[in-house]
């Protein structure tokens, strides 16, 4: 296994457990503390970072792509991972933490684009193979 695998296959595998976490989180401690939509929110989040960290640990396993394809893909996810899940997170546990995220709003779908981008990315570097 090359350096580049094992350090994303260890992200993939934090992100895992992170979203094993949060999932646990949101099954005992928020379930009673946030409304039903607010608590709807917060599963897609954890479902959404499951997904792509799932996606992330195969991908990064695949032998038949260039490293470059991998890269790129891994960081679209991220970032994807990052904005989409991360601001559903903040807005719907904010009747708990109280911060002032509604700016987040309009970054939920950013990230949704850049998840979007990176299985459109992979799907023409297949292609392109």
């Amino acid at each position: 296994m090359d350096y580049y695998t094992k350090i994303t296959s260890a992200i993939a595998c934090g992100m895992l457990m992170f979203a094993v976490s949060l999932g646990a989180l949101g099954s005992h401690f928020l379930k009673v503390r946030l409304t039903q939509d607010a608590l709807s929110s917060f599963e897609v989040g954890v479902r959404y970072l499951v997904y792509h960290s799932l996606a992330i640990l195969i991908i990064s396993s695949f032998s038949t792509l260039d490293s470059a394809i991998k890269l790129t893909f891994v960081k679209l996810t991220l970032a994807g991972i990052l904005l989409f899940s991360g601001s559903i997170f903040m807005l719907s546990t904010q009747q708990l933490h109280g911060w002032p995220v509604k700016y987040l709003g309009p970054i939920t779908p950013i990230g949704g684009f850049l998840l979007i981008s990176a299985w459109g990315y992979l799907m023409l570097s297949f292609l392109r193979k």
